[in-house]
């Protein structure tokens, strides 16, 4: 795959080769929208360096082999692995997003829109449904596994210069990672998802066009915090100074917080509450409206700096695909619903949606969660809907026990049938002749689902190692 920085009319010059030491500045050219660009070479001592091949599966396994989590350290060695790569990220420009539910979404919506001017986009989401590599995209494809090995080999190279206790961890690491596949291909614009919070997670070390923030409900509470303030200051931690936020918060708690926050930094600060138009769009759910709908936003806010006709905007969004929310899955004569909600604000969203797309069916819901999770109010939300529930673990290693649900699954619904099954494959086999049928509770379930149901490819044998590994997903480090 070309690696390289555009140059004007669409010339390539490889700037990772380690051949040669450039320094560059000048402007890139693409579907007539300038972009200034920088580009710092490798440095002298590294120009020449020959890396031990690594295969895709050794590098998933070296992945397996790093910390989850680091105590007392910030964003210092995120920021200090990123020097070492040559500070990939002061090539690109970000939209840096966070939020409790919906940021993934607001990712894509953006990258859709991007993508549909012309311009190379960057997307970088977690969790992945199926196949790690879903995690980094250029124009929607995942990083090839050549690419993925290949950096590993150079950052776990780099890894080696940290003292032990302080080694990078997998998030820290695979967001690096992250930005040196975006900076060799080059990208115009990346969506930046958070992994959790925001102040002290890894993608907080770049300077965004803009800082936006979804909604801020409860949530990653053991990390975060217990009331929505203190979710909303982790949150409202991505915003710089100078730099334009938006959000979509509506909860006083939160959006106190996050005016207060963006004050102090003298952020322009943009309130969108909950969408009032309806935008033509293929994923469902009166909240993927209002995601939209601050997508737009975000869009319009940066017209000066990247340009997008309404046309554009409209067409972008129209074609988004963000799988396994709100995902409908016909199978013969049974309709199945793959979300990945996981969390309380997540179900309710999940059972509107439910009760707008089919009104007065009542499904079979095959749940299964992560520890960790507010079960108790997971099932309070959905369990009303559902005529019988399926309780099943999730294929990972981090999987939370089934029977934690059967409770408050009977507390929310007493005339429904509580069952559980040993696994996601038997649940989906014991309601084969239902007509209506939900997976949730986990995206690793719903990737699961996908994978068994036929709409994705199997993951390797590392990455379903990865996978049981749990909670790859999360992402910052503790901090007092």
């Amino acid at each position: 795959m070309p690696t390289g920085i555009g140059l004007g009319g669409g010339g390539k010059q490889n700037i990772f080769s380690g051949t040669q030491q450039l320094h560059l500045h000048g402007t890139v050219s693409r579907m007539g929208l300038i972009f200034k660009f920088r580009v710092i070479g490798l440095k002298p001592e590294t120009r020449n360096l020959k890396l031990p091949e690594v295969t895709y599966s050794e590098a998933i396994e070296y992945l397996l082999d790093l910390t989850l989590f680091g105590s007392k350290l910030g964003l210092d060695n995120p920021r200090r692995l990123a020097e070492l790569a040559d500070s990939p990220h002061e090539q690109l420009r970000f939209i840096h997003v966070a939020g409790t539910n919906g940021k993934g979404s607001v990712c894509a919506m953006l990258e859709s829109i991007y993508r549909e001017v012309g311009l190379r986009t960057g997307l970088f989401t977690s969790p992945h449904l199926v196949s790690f590599r879903e995690r980094m995209q250029v124009n929607r494809e995942p990083i090839p596994e050549a690419t993925l090995a290949r950096l590993t080999a150079r950052l776990r190279d780099k890894a080696t210069e940290f003292p032990e206790g302080r080694k990078p961890t997998f998030f820290e690491l695979t967001t690096v990672m992250a930005l040196c596949h975006f900076a060799e291909q080059s990208c115009d614009i990346v969506l930046w998802e958070t992994g959790m919070g925001g102040r002290l997670d890894a993608t907080n070390i770049v300077n965004p066009l803009a800082s936006v923030i979804t909604n801020v409900g409860l949530d990653h509470t053991r990390w975060l915090g217990d009331t929505r303030a203190a979710i909303a200051a982790e949150k409202a931690g991505i915003i710089k100074p100078g730099v334009p936020a938006l959000t979509t918060a509506i909860h006083p708690e939160a959006l106190a917080v996050i005016r207060a926050e963006a004050a102090k930094y003298s952020a322009e600060l943009t309130e969108l509450g909950q969408a009032e138009e309806t935008i033509d769009l293929p994923l469902a759910g009166r909240h993927q409206q209002t995601n939209a709908s601050l997508a737009k936003a975000v869009v319009e806010r940066l017209q000066a700096e990247m340009p997008v006709p309404p046309e554009a905007v409209r067409d972008g969004l129209a074609k988004v695909r963000w799988p396994g929310r709100l995902q409908v899955v016909r199978r013969g004569a049974q309709t199945l619903l793959l979300d990945g909600a996981h969390n309380a604000e997540g179900a309710a969203m999940l059972r509107r949606a439910i009760a707008e797309m089919f009104a007065g069916e009542s499904p079979v819901i095959i749940l299964g969660m992560l520890n960790e999770k507010d079960g108790a109010g997971f099932c309070a939300e959905m369990a009303p809907l559902a005529k019988r529930i399926l309780l099943s673990p999730v294929d990972s290693g981090n999987s939370a026990e089934p029977s934690e649900f059967e409770a408050p699954c009977r507390a929310a619904n007493p005339a429904a049938a509580v069952e559980f099954a040993e696994s996601l494959g038997q649940a989906l086999e014991s309601c084969a002749a239902e007509p209506f049928v939900v997976v949730t509770g986990s995206f690793y379930l719903v990737g699961e689902a996908m994978e068994q149901l036929g709409l994705a490819p199997a993951p390797t044998q590392a990455e379903l190692r990865l996978n049981d590994w749990g909670t790859a997903r999360l992402s910052c480090r503790i901090s007092d």
